[in-house]
């Protein structure tokens, strides 16, 4: 058993008997049913919605390549620099290497998840500049010495008690402090990073081809800031965050946010194009935009696979899914959890290693119909489990047995041969290297429904003679 999978299994049993844990979990995901059952209620026809917007993701991927040469010539033309990074390892390089030139001590971040995938705030570190999340979320988990706990959501697994007793703990506010009275002191630490930051760092929410766009969508006005004031403007965006036209975003702004967070749309909705120009007063006076592979086209190259990077990371699979409401964010031990997670990650770190994700779960088929595009999640997690099997990364005992119980059960005669305390001696350890001992498997009866038939079938052909 691999080490990460080891920590999965103990870090899982440990979370889902945590009571607290799941009262706080159940709180808050309650509040997003309720929310987003609201925002679906706006549409008319909210399947012909995600089947449109489906469509025009897969249109992406039929010509990914064109689309992003496409939205590169655009953008590039306006004075952007754009850079290719082939891996984390080279994303973090052209970052440091910006960082130095700029003699930058001080970055401030928007909400981002591919930040969070390369690590940007632990290597910033290393060469002496500050990286500080603006989001008030990723605020709260950074403070906390934590990562975030859900792609949307990041402080979803603390109380509002918690955040209170944290932030006494670190700024000496007030215990019985209200949610508005951490919000604004929050508000008053980073109205003074903004204006003083050297880089301000911002995904993408969608990269606009036709334009040569960056589209970001935001609730807290925290990413317009840290694009508006430092002098250099950095965005780190997966590839597969490209859409073909500035129009659609008609379609995907709505759809993100219903399924996000139940609104109608987020609050603040950002395209840039381009540093500040020579008539306009604010702005970065350098951009730079870094498209990140990461494992991405590993995940293209296999057919199977290919339409989970039509996800436009909303969480709704990770709110539905019963498995991610049991063991929470945390355990997955990766930047991307819940179904989508299990998903990619085995591409992105190695089916070897974590591959054992792609079982994190109960294939109730929840996130693909909670899906805005139309993934077939429960299809590829299955997928990702053939693959482990002919990869041979799964345990040899497992093969046996499945081979073992395949030759037993094609025939009745060889299943009735052994008595039914055989056959439970048989299934008895599973209870405990199988299942797990909070599930039991069902015991074998002295006669099986088999046996009795015949009997009762037999019986009814004497009496009838």
């Amino acid at each position: 058993m691999s080490v990460p999978k080891q920590k999965f299994a103990a870090d899982a049993k440990k979370i889902a008997f945590d009571e607290r844990h799941r009262q706080v979990i159940k709180f808050n995901i309650s509040k997003y049913d309720v929310a987003v059952t609201k925002g679906f209620a706006r549409y008319r026809d909210l399947t012909a919605a995600r089947e449109c917007a489906g469509k025009i993701k897969r249109e992406v991927l039929a010509h990914w390549g064109d689309y992003l040469r496409e939205f590169e010539a655009n953008i590039t033309a306006r004075g952007v620099q754009v850079l290719w990074a082939k891996d984390t390892q080279e994303a973090i390089s052209y970052v440091k290497d910006i960082l130095v030139n700029a003699d930058a001590k001080l970055l401030v971040k928007s909400k981002s998840m591919t930040t969070e995938e390369i690590e940007l705030n632990d290597r910033a570190k290393e060469i002496g500049c500050e990286a500080v999340e603006t989001d008030l979320g990723e605020f709260i988990v950074q403070v906390a010495g934590e990562k975030p706990y859900h792609i949307v959501t990041p402080a979803m697994h603390k109380s509002k008690g918690d955040i209170a007793k944290l932030f006494n703990e670190k700024f000496g506010t007030p215990i019985e402090s209200t949610p508005e009275e951490l919000t604004a002191y929050v508000r008053g630490v980073l109205r003074k990073k903004f204006t003083t930051a050297d880089v301000g760092v911002t995904g993408a929410n969608f990269l606009i081809a036709d334009i040569g766009g960056i589209s970001v969508t935001e609730n807290e006005g925290n990413g317009c800031m840290s694009m508006a004031f430092p002098k250099i403007h950095i965005v780190i965006a997966g590839i597969e965050k490209i859409i073909p036209k500035m129009e659609q975003l008609g379609l995907f702004y709505p759809l993100l946010a219903a399924h996000g967070t139940g609104q109608q749309m987020t609050v603040y909705n950002s395209i840039v194009t381009a540093p500040k120009q020579a008539d306009e007063a604010n702005g970065p006076q350098k951009m730079y935009v870094i498209l990140l592979d990461n494992g991405r086209t590993d995940i293209y190259a296999d057919a199977e696979a290919r339409e989970s990077l039509a996800c436009i990371r909303c969480g709704a699979c990770l709110n539905g899914c019963p498995v991610y409401k049991t063991i929470g964010g945390y355990t997955y031990a990766a930047t991307y959890s819940g179904p989508i997670g299990s998903v990619i990650t085995p591409f992105y770190k190695g089916f070897k290693e974590y591959g054992h994700l792609s079982f994190a779960s109960s294939l109730c088929g929840k996130c693909a119909e909670g899906c805005p595009v139309r993934i077939p999640l429960t299809d590829i997690l299955l997928a990702n489990r053939r693959k482990m099997v002919e990869r041979r990364y799964r345990p040899c005992i497992e093969k046996g047995v499945m081979k073992g119980f395949r030759m037993i059960a094609s025939k009745r005669a060889y299943l009735d041969f052994f008595p039914s305390c055989i056959k439970n001696m048989a299934v008895y350890p599973l209870n405990y290297f199988g299942w797990g001992n909070k599930r039991k498997m069902s015991i074998f009866t002295d006669r099986s429904f088999s046996s009795h038939y015949t009997k009762k079938k037999s019986k009814k052909t004497v009496e009838n003679i």
